[in-house]
């Protein structure tokens, strides 16, 4: 494995590798419970990005295009089986441009594209830009965001660890600039939370018009991290999902 991927359960009879992006501030320990869950004909493989977790010396991305860059060529390795992508939040624009970039350059393409807590990409994007400003101001917005943990607020050598990661995250988004190109091949599945504040219905179903393939809308209950308390209900999803396509091509 490499410093970016590490399965946490190896499964070499599993016909799909699932590679799993988090949102901001996470990190990929996020998704090693997800091996608990899912059938072993899909294997977790969670992507660690620079500044994150057993990576949190190392200076992370603030522009997605040099991310992609570097995703794309510690990811190609892995691809030698059919593959899968999740990503949540900050994710689903990791995972997206990445698959584009994979189709594009290198005629792979995955089995299937799941994009969560996102609006699709070419939606303006009118949130406040938060990236920039003065720490108490930073901290009170991520406070309100309702994502971090309350410790890190509290414990100032765990905020000075963990904040430039938020900052480096949250500027990734903020600078991203959506480009207008081909559709993606693969199917592409939108997931929320129905009590997402900052995502909505319209939001996630506008990724249909980003696939030439199938397009389905998958929404639970919860609010814009409901995948950490839904996370049955949703792997029964993703797993539906990914399982229907591999059986269409076998």
């Amino acid at each position: 494995m490499s410093a970016w991927i590490n399965a946490p359960r190896p499964n070499p009879r599993a016909k799909v590798r699932l590679f799993c992006f988090p949102y901001s501030g996470a990190n990929a320990s996020m998704f090693y419970s997800w091996v608990d869950i899912l059938p072993t004909s899909i294997e977790v493989y969670p992507v660690q990005l620079p500044g994150h977790g057993n990576r949190v010396s190392e200076i992370p991305y603030t522009s997605l295009p040099p991310l992609i860059d570097a995703v794309e060529g510690a990811i190609l390795p892995y691809l030698d089986k059919p593959f899968a992508f999740f990503g949540h939040s900050m994710g689903a624009l990791v995972s997206f441009e990445l698959a584009r970039r994979l189709e594009k350059k290198h005629a792979l393409t995955p089995v299937y594209l799941f994009v969560s807590g996102h609006n699709a990409p070419q939606i303006p994007d009118d949130t406040e830009h938060i990236h920039a400003l003065p720490e108490p101001e930073f901290l009170d917005k991520l406070r309100k965001l309702n994502g971090t943990p309350e410790e890190v607020f509290q414990d100032a050598e765990l905020r000075d660890l963990l904040v430039p990661a938020l900052r480096a995250d949250f500027a990734v988004c903020e600078t991203y600039n959506f480009k207008a190109d081909q559709r993606l091949d693969c199917p592409i599945c939108a997931c929320g939370g129905l009590g997402d504040k900052y995502i909505d219905r319209d939001g996630l179903q506008a990724w249909s018009d980003l696939t030439s393939g199938t397009f389905s809308l998958r929404l639970f209950p919860g609010d814009h991290f409901y995948l950490n308390n839904e996370r049955m209900y949703l792997l029964q999803a993703v797993a539906q999902e990914i399982n229907r396509v591999i059986d269409l091509r076998v």
